[in-house]
């Protein structure tokens, strides 16, 4: 039992670290989105990220499996979609909005477990995910002037973010944290590659200024850290409390985001802050109970 205790405790320490850190990284991409492209940001991140992993697995030796290498795949994309998606609604809309819209994982996390492994879906879960949605209309405000389609992609990153952490737990036991790791920043050095080459969206320029690189290392190392707390707090502990604590990264991310300029949230906003997160919480206690 006191096992047991101590290793949620250190999951959940874990994951307020990786919270603090998820949200400060989250504070340089949006300072440095001025002046770089926001798939340059994911290119340049992953990049320097991946010679860090390697490097660290070099170093120790580990070996990799080969029974599950399909699942490693799709965590890698899963992943970095996620990212991708995340940082560019970092760029384009408020700090807090873009971070409590890819807090809605915990919601396709139990939408995706109903169609995929055939969970069941009781009326309190229902409920939940019907606040949580609600939550999402409330910040997305769609009969106003503010809604856009980065909040439609902010969103789309919460669902990527769940179908990620969905697999962490199916491979957890199977491949080291770094590599789970660099199975998805691997990817997110690809994904910005191939649409700098094959489309017209993506600009990536050569940048001589020296704080924007070292913003741009400072930053890779806070995403490396930030991941193996969270991968690590994922393995220590369940997933139903991990989530919950997860939602701290909400008042971490506003506070940065209002020292770097954004607005405090509005009433409809943190209306729909509220929603979510108590979505969630309904949602991850009843998977606690499960």
């Amino acid at each position: 039992m006191c096992e047991k205790l101590k290793s949620i405790d250190k999951g959940v320490l874990f994951m307020l670290i990786s919270a603090l850190l998820g949200a400060l990284n989250g504070a340089f991409t949006k300072y440095l989105s001025q002046s770089m492209d926001p798939f340059e940001i994911v290119f340049y991140r992953n990049l320097i990220g991946v010679l860090i992993v390697i490097y660290s697995l070099k170093k120790y030796h580990i070996s990799i499996n080969t029974s599950k290498l399909h699942l490693l795949f799709l965590r890698g994309i899963f992943g970095a979609l996620a990212m991708v998606l995340f940082i560019y609604t970092i760029a384009t809309i408020p700090l807090g909005e873009a971070v409590v819209l890819n807090k809605t994982s915990p919601f396709f996390i139990t939408i995706l477990a109903y169609y995929l492994m055939k969970e069941t879906i009781n009326l309190k879960t229902f409920i939940a995910l019907i606040i949580g949605f609600l939550g999402i209309l409330f910040i997305m405000k769609p009969f106003g002037v503010e809604f856009s389609y980065e909040h439609i992609l902010g969103v789309l990153g919460g669902f990527f973010a769940a179908a990620a952490y969905a697999t962490i737990k199916k491979i957890k036991d199977i491949y080291d944290a770094r590599v789970i790791m660099l199975s998805f920043m691997g990817m997110g050095v690809i994904i910005p590659l191939l649409l700098f080459i094959f489309t017209p969206y993506v600009k990536f320029t050569m940048h001589v200024e020296s704080y924007i690189w070292f913003l741009l290392i400072f930053m890779a190392i806070l995403s490396t850290t930030s991941q193996w707390f969270l991968t690590r707090a994922y393995s220590l502990s369940k997933a139903s409390i991990i989530g919950i604590v997860s939602y701290t990264n909400i008042p971490f991310a506003i506070g940065f985001g209002v020292i770097l300029g954004d607005l405090l949230p509005d009433t409809y906003t943190l209306i729909g802050i509220i929603l979510i997160v108590s979505g969630g919480v309904l949602v991850s206690r009843k998977s606690k109970n499960q």
